[in-house]
């Protein structure tokens, strides 16, 4: 795990994503409960996209992000077919 005081720029980039998820989460929430037409495709991209946040937090948590790193930890996983 990071340590935030031996590591404040990694740990800012871990709580970056954190954060970022947790708004693009709140928002998907708000769009299902208000929006009739929100649909799969809509779900299917917003997911994604949280997904894409948390998994690079996981990464980020254990380790400094190569490029290659970058490029697996922004992937999804195998059984998912993204959109967009």
């Amino acid at each position: 795990m990071i340590d935030k005081t031996l590591q404040p720029v990694e740990w800012a980039s871990f709580m970056y994503e954190l954060e970022d998820a947790r708004e693009h989460l709140e928002k998907l929430i708000k769009d299902v409960e208000s929006a009739p037409e929100y649909g799969e495709t809509e779900l299917r991209m917003d997911l994604g996209h949280v997904f894409a946040h948390l998994n690079r937090a996981w990464w980020r948590s254990t380790r400094d992000l190569t490029d290659a790193d970058w490029k697996a930890a922004s992937q999804f996983p195998g059984d998912l077919t993204p959109i967009g």
